[in-house]
């Protein structure tokens, strides 16, 4: 008899949700772990650099009291209590998920999960790791066997890592990824970042706010290069206009060390050679499939390293499935989770399914960014004949109340029947705001049913109305666009 219905190795926002699911469906589930529950997201991504951007968006509110009428005198942060507060955020949110694996009765084993054959893992203990003293991640290939665990079926959701630059100099102390910037005891007064995606971007805004000194650079021709192109411009500009040094269509030949510091030489329309004391390297992610034995469950990967999976999430080989960044959909942690629920409802025996065409995005910098389906170079691409509509926050009388009126929301929609193809919000609280278009796509919303609902005034959230009825030609609150 196997040891568990279902086995879930890696506990992050994909693995924990699969493996709660399965158990709220019946399912006997055992869980292994190497580190803290949570994942990327709730110890390395998501969470703590939130929780550290909330800082930096409150000094820069408290900086800037004066405009709401009210002094503050002898502003200053201390970096310290921004990473005791990350800390605590952490923790208490891992401690949340552990407790939430307990109650719903999932075996956690803590350790390295390695297949030994299909259906069968060796799980061994996770060494100390080099780069993060106290803790796991990244250790050296675990040798001490703890048990060998069989399960009916087996779920890997291991995760990504971020991916290293290949260019010399690109090891050298003071080059560090975004998982380094945690161990970074105060702000650096010099910051290069290579990479002007979400993760680049976000760590430019947060840097700059606390007083750095930042240059981004990016071989794209914008910023945020996935999203539409007027919200990257947009970026762009912002961050210019800030303080920001953004260096577009250009590459980081190498970096050395110099002086003081580190010597980035770039190449690009602007190539140049750029000092720093920190270069952050924000170029994308890799899945985590090191050391797992895949090929002893006949588990293949394609020529980047993910699993391919069908959509209901199984690999190549019976009885195993795979969610998560590992799958290369999307590397994101609310797709993770929605794959586990999926995956679990099928091994249990529940319909189930995921609509990749539906998914939001959101990019935390000041101002947000946020977007669900198609860009309008996407939505044209795809053969649609498209209108397009843009409100700026600089018309809503909440975003005016608010103190924030930078930005803009962007529909993309159908031009014979108003279907919403895409919504791309630039502005104040883009990540909720974004919830609506994700509704409205998944409805198949028009921009005339948009409109006609009744919206809060005055909110923010009234953006999206205001939105519609510009694509109908009908603006209320801006002048009508001339044809």
């Amino acid at each position: 008899m196997p040891d568990f219905d279902l086995l879930v190795i890696g506990g992050g926002p994909g693995g924990y949700v699969a493996a709660i699911r399965a158990a709220q469906r019946g399912l006997s589930v055992g869980l292994v772990e190497k580190e803290r529950p949570g994942g990327v997201c709730l110890n390395w991504g998501c969470i703590p650099t939130k929780a550290m951007l909330r800082s930096a968006e409150v000094f820069h509110t408290v900086t800037a009291a004066a405009e709401f009428g009210v002094y503050a005198d002898n502003v200053r942060y201390d970096f310290g209590a921004v990473r005791q507060r990350k800390d605590g955020i952490v923790k208490e949110l891992t401690d949340g998920v552990a407790g939430l694996l307990k109650a719903n009765g999932v075996t956690v084993i803590e350790g390295h999960a390695r297949f030994t054959g299909p259906g069968a893992v060796e799980v061994y203990e996770a060494g100390p790791s080099p780069i993060y003293p106290g803790g796991p991640r990244y250790a050296a290939a675990p040798t001490t066997s703890i048990r060998r665990i069989e399960a009916r079926d087996i779920v890997v959701a291991t995760g990504s890592v971020p991916a290293r630059l290949p260019i010399p100099g690109a090891d050298l102390p003071g080059v560090i990824t975004s998982d380094g910037a945690f161990g970074l005891t105060e702000v650096p007064g010099r910051v290069v970042i290579v990479g002007g995606s979400a993760v680049g971007a976000e760590w430019a805004s947060l840097f700059h706010t606390f007083g750095a000194q930042v240059t981004i650079v990016e071989m794209q021709d914008r910023l945020v290069p996935v999203e539409d192109a007027e919200i990257g411009a947009a970026l762009g500009r912002s961050f210019t206009e800030r303080g920001i040094t953004v260096l577009t269509g250009a590459t980081v030949r190498s970096i050395a060390a110099a002086e003081g510091g580190l010597r980035v030489t770039v190449g690009g329309p602007e190539g140049a050679g750029l000092d720093a004391d920190v270069v952050l390297v924000g170029v994308g992610r890799r899945p985590n499939t090191a050391d797992l034995g895949l090929d002893a469950a006949g588990i293949v990967t394609d020529a980047r390293g993910f699993i391919p999976v069908d959509e209901e999430l199984r690999t190549g080989a019976d009885h195993v499935y795979a969610i998560g960044d590992v799958t290369g959909k999307a590397l994101l942690a609310h797709v993770a989770s929605h794959q586990g629920i999926v995956a679990a409802d099928v091994i249990a025996g529940a319909p189930a399914h995921i609509d990749y065409a539906v998914i939001p995005a959101a990019t935390f910098t000041h101002p947000e960014i946020a977007s669900v389906g198609l860009t309008e170079a996407a939505a044209r691409a795809a053969g649609h004949e498209i209108v397009t509509a843009k409100f700026p926050f600089a018309a809503l009388g909440r975003a005016k109340t608010f103190g924030e009126t930078e930005g803009f929301v962007k529909i993309v929609a159908g031009q014979r029947h108003g279907e919403v193809l895409g919504v791309h919000i630039f502005g104040p609280s883009a990540s909720d705001l974004i919830t609506e278009g994700a509704l409205a796509i998944s409805l198949e919303a028009t921009l005339d049913e948009l409109a006609g609902t009744i919206h809060a005034h005055p909110t923010l959230g009234e953006i999206g109305m205001e939105t519609a009825l510009a694509g109908l030609g009908m603006p209320l609150h801006i002048a009508p666009r001339k044809r």
